[in-house]
């Protein structure tokens, strides 16, 4: 890094100890825009401020369990940046939540969201709350102790939170209820991810799984291949991992492994994925199941799925899950491409040992920017009183993801660095944010 960006760095490092996630974020996209400085020296004018949440709230959300006693956990909110735009970002439910996981994500999502080419800007959110386990009863309580508290922060002009890890429609759901009667407003683009009975955008709940596999058929087409016949592996078998495998599935490739917390399972024949939505979806149970219901399906308990070897990776469970040894398994298992589902799932020393074996990377900034992207389309729909068909708004969303990877493409290219997506998606995220910066002032 230049040394005005290093210093900037160690200034980030201080004021944010303990916060190993959004150190790592943070130092990936300054380690990238050396060569946008040096051609708008500019810039730097906005480098420390976009480092820093424009607001970081921290709360306490009490709530009454099933047996009458009552708990609390600790929410959160960062917005962290509207230079163009009102803070948009998911709201993730997981145990792991702290200050440092909400602001690596809300930092990401600033350059993610300026990718779309949409007016908006990057926040994120969330709770130490786990909702495994707990019935809908207990989750309505939550979420509405929630919401009571959140909603003095947002709004359709403001911030706009959508669902991530542990926030799916059902929490969605009561969110969206609570601001309701609270506020007294049927103000539908609050949030986004909603129900389609209730101002929902068609596939949304599909966006950011559809979007990761649209941008790795991009990625291979401009190195003169496609998706067609290609052995894919895919982490996690939540939202994302499942509508990443119905794409790929559809464009002509085979998934033929996928994973949860306590290991994989390989299906040579290809993952069913009506058999996983049910296990998942329906039953809410372990991956493990699959196997018992496919004959030719193994299950592996406690080991990586990267082992399994494949042509592409399509990591779509949680950050940091492939290290160097998951990295080095890939490239021994013949990974040709790896595409990232999830936000950071992949570690500096795994992208190096990726890039030093051929091995082509997207970076989650750039390949999941899906889900923000019809979430952007929702919001759109919500401020028109409009509803567009699954057909119209899939064809959109293949759109901006081809927009996307060309923007990423192009940008790399321009610096002379062709085929680097990290450095193109973070060179052209910060390029846009760093212009509505300077045009604004001091602020």
């Amino acid at each position: 890094m230049p040394e005005t960006v290093e210093s900037v760095f160690a200034g980030v490092v201080a004021r944010n100890p303990g916060e190993p996630e959004f150190h790592q974020a943070v130092r990936e996209v300054l380690e990238s825009i050396g060569p946008a400085l040096a051609r708008h020296p500019e810039y730097a004018e906005v480098v420390e401020r976009v480092c820093e949440p424009e607001r970081q709230v921290i709360f306490r959300v009490p709530w009454e369990d099933d047996r009458g006693r009552v708990r609390v956990n600790r929410g959160f909110r960062v917005e962290f940046n509207s230079a163009l735009g009102p803070f948009k970002g998911g709201l993730r439910f997981h145990p792991s939540v702290y200050l440092g996981i909400v602001k690596f994500l809300g930092f990401e999502q600033i350059f993610k969201n300026a990718l779309t080419g949409l007016s908006i800007g990057g926040g994120k959110g969330g709770a130490d709350f786990d909702p495994k386990g707990r019935s809908d009863r207990e989750v309505m309580r939550f979420c509405q102790s929630f919401m009571t508290e959140l909603y003095r922060h947002i709004g359709p002009q403001t911030d706009v939170p959508a669902g991530d890890i542990g926030v799916g429609g059902r929490e969605i759901g009561y969110l969206f209820g609570q601001y309701k009667r609270i506020t007294n407003r049927y103000d539908a683009g609050v949030l986004t991810g909603k129900g389609l009975a209730y101002g929902g955008a068609q596939v949304r709940r599909e966006a950011t799984g559809y979007g990761a596999v649209f941008f790795a058929d991009e990625m291979l087409r401009q190195a003169g291949d496609s998706l067609a016949g290609k052995r894919v592996v895919v982490s996690g078998s939540g939202n994302v991992a499942i509508y990443a495998i119905e794409k790929v599935h559809q464009l002509g490739g085979i998934v033929v492994a996928c994973s949860d917390s306590g290991g994989y399972v390989v299906d040579e024949k290809g993952i069913d994925l009506a058999l996983l939505r049910e296990l998942k979806e329906q039953r809410r149970g372990r991956l493990s199941g699959y196997a018992e219901h496919a004959r030719n399906a193994v299950a592996v308990a406690d080991r990586t799925v990267w082992e399994v070897p494949c042509d592409l990776a399509l990591p779509c469970a949680t950050q940091n899950e492939i290290g160097g040894a998951e990295a080095a398994a890939l490239v021994a298992g013949g990974c040709v491409a790896v595409v990232e589902g999830a936000n950071m799932p992949t570690t500096p020393e795994a992208v190096r040992i990726l890039g030093r074996a051929g091995v082509r990377f997207a970076p989650g900034k750039a390949a999941n920017a899906g889900g923000v992207a019809v979430s952007g389309l929702e919001m759109q729909q919500n401020a028109s009183r409009d509803t567009w068909t699954f057909g119209e708004s899939e064809q959109r969303l293949r759109e901006i993801m081809r927009d996307v990877h060309d923007r990423c493409w192009a940008t790399a290219e321009e610096f002379g660095l062709p085929g680097d997506y990290v450095a193109g998606a973070n060179i052209q995220g910060f390029r846009r944010v760093a212009e509505a910066m300077l045009a604004h002032g001091l602020v």
